[in-house]
């Protein structure tokens, strides 16, 4: 059996150095009471930290009360919060991990607000399996004086990440929540300079999120580089979407597809292993940043083989790591495995 090596090759961007090629991505947890991290968060987090992820991401994280998937999700919106996601940073940087925060508004996705919003009044057409005790209701246009107060929240609960010690900061701006909503032309329907610019609301969130940044702490940005639904942009837009965020001030793009709604059958491709990692070759084709490839690489050596053409940095593991997570330890000859536990992984 051949040895896999370029998972565990260390790789580096600004400050941020990892000791290995291995991405833990966002995936909520729908476990917080008013925003707030908990044990549960702690112990998920840290354990992967255990487990040897080069860099975990703390799941959705919002950044107001009505920008959350459900009552039961993150937020990073008071001083609170802030101090119990301290506690998990320096638990996983005891561990040799490193950690960042993905921050985010859902939107016109927000389940169980009081006040649901988005650029335009469109109701969400899809389905969310984890929270079916709400409904999706009709959001309500953002006015201007709004939206500069949520670029501005979004700064602040940047700030508060930087605060909290966290390694690198990710904007959420795939998967059909708010960045997305504004981005997407089939949902973005305004007349006024947001509509008429639909990635200015993006670049706008990007900018406010560096200015409270140091300047060598990496900003990552996860972008839907084309829409499964009907109608939904192609990879040509995708491409656009990632060339102006770049030059907003991305330091990484995590490249991932959908979340417009129903999937449509004729702009969806097959859900089998690896199957989005074509729009990671194909933006990376089109500008030069280190790149993040998702999509179902829970075998190591489709994982590792990935990595070896060398069209993308980094390969994000994700229900591989709910399901195991030492996933990273389990790669032949990992360097890794704390000695705790190396009479298990021999």
């Amino acid at each position: 059996m051949a040895k896999i090596s370029y998972l565990n090759t260390p790789f580096t961007i600004k400050r941020l150095s990892l000791k290995n090629r291995i991405v833990m991505p966002p995936m909520c947890q729908y476990q917080a009471k008013d925003g707030l991290p908990n044990d549960w968060h702690f112990i998920h987090y840290v354990s992967r930290a255990v487990g040897g992820v080069g860099l975990i991401i703390v799941e959705m994280t919002n950044v107001a009360p009505n920008g959350r998937i459900s009552p039961n999700c993150l937020g990073l919106w008071n001083d609170e919060q802030r101090d119990q996601f301290k506690r998990i940073v320096d638990a996983v940087h005891a561990q040799n991990g490193k950690i960042a925060i993905q921050i985010a508004h859902a939107g016109r996705k927000a389940l169980g607000a009081d006040d649901v919003v988005s650029c335009s009044p469109l109701l969400y057409d899809g389905t969310n399996e984890a929270n079916k005790q709400w409904q999706y209701q009709m959001p309500r246009e953002l006015s201007k004086n709004e939206i500069a107060d949520i670029i501005q929240k979004f700064k602040e609960s940047t700030q508060r990440a930087v605060e909290a010690g966290f390694d690198a900061i990710e904007i959420h701006g795939a998967h059909g929540y708010l960045i997305h909503q504004f981005s997407s032309p089939k949902t973005n329907l305004r007349t006024d300079e947001y509509g008429q610019d639909k990635l200015l609301f993006g670049e706008q969130v990007i900018k406010a999120a560096k200015s409270v940044m140091p300047p060598d702490m990496p900003l990552i940005i996860r972008f839907s580089a084309q829409e499964y639904g009907k109608d939904g942009y192609s990879i040509d837009y995708g491409c656009k979407i990632a060339k102006r965020f770049a030059d907003a001030g991305a330091d990484v793009l995590d490249v991932s597809g959908g979340g417009d709604g129903q999937l449509d059958p004729a702009h969806t491709p097959d859900f089998h292993a690896g199957y989005q990692v074509y729009l990671a070759s194909a933006i990376r084709q089109s500008i030069d940043l280190p790149i993040i490839a998702v999509g179902m690489l829970e075998d190591h050596y489709l994982a590792d083989y990935v990595l070896s053409r060398g069209d993308v940095d980094l390969i994000a593991i994700g229900r591989g790591l709910l399901n195991d997570p030492y996933w990273p330890l389990r790669i032949p000859s990992s360097p890794f495995v704390p000695t705790s536990y190396q009479i298990a992984f021999k």
